[in-house]
């Protein structure tokens, strides 16, 4: 079986398959009817099947993508908030000066 194929049967050998008529067999009109919905059902299947597959293939090179991109650290590494609000207040005595006092 082909791996892109999960049932046996495609939509074309539904359609045609020829049964044979024997006596107090199926009615063939009905037989034709209900093969017609079930060739309608394994194409719209294989539609999604094919969609969910492309789709699955998508997000699976998105996270290989994701994976390779290195990250970019919020702060620099050792850095904790103590050390980031004190030079932030540094940087606040430079700037206003003894204003910061009154």
């Amino acid at each position: 079986m082909d791996n892109n194929r999960i049932s046996q049967l495609t939509a074309k050998e539904i359609a045609e398959k020829d049964f044979k008529s024997a006596m107090r067999g199926y009615n063939i009109v009905e037989v034709d009817e209900f093969l017609d919905i079930i060739i309608k059902d394994y194409e719209a299947f294989n539609r999604e099947i094919m969609r969910l597959r492309q789709e699955n293939q998508r997000l699976k090179s998105e996270m290989g993508t994701q994976k390779t991109e290195p990250r970019r650290p919020l702060a620099p590494q050792g850095q904790t908030n103590y050390d980031i609000l004190k030079r932030l207040s540094n940087l606040e005595k430079h700037v206003f000066g003894s204003r910061l006092s009154e």
